[in-house]
């Protein structure tokens, strides 16, 4: 499965999420670092699913850039 992340960076480092799994989210003091880690959330996430018995969302969100002319 492949799943959308958003990768959003802070003032000391940057925080990930994954919009079909709600509460599944990371934070590392590096893009790599937090990208590694949402693939482990991501991972983590999924199996809690399936030992509970519920449904694993699909993925369905997408992304685009939208470019716009700020004044």
């Amino acid at each position: 499965m492949r799943y959308m992340v958003v990768v959003e960076k802070g003032e000391t480092g940057y925080g990930a999420h994954v919009p079909d799994l709600p509460g599944c989210i990371a934070a590392a003091e590096t893009r790599a670092e937090v990208l590694r880690l949402i693939k482990e959330a991501i991972e983590f996430h999924i199996e809690g699913l399936r030992d509970a018995g519920e449904n694993i969302p699909p993925p369905s969100s997408v992304s685009e850039i939208v470019e716009v002319n700020a004044a």
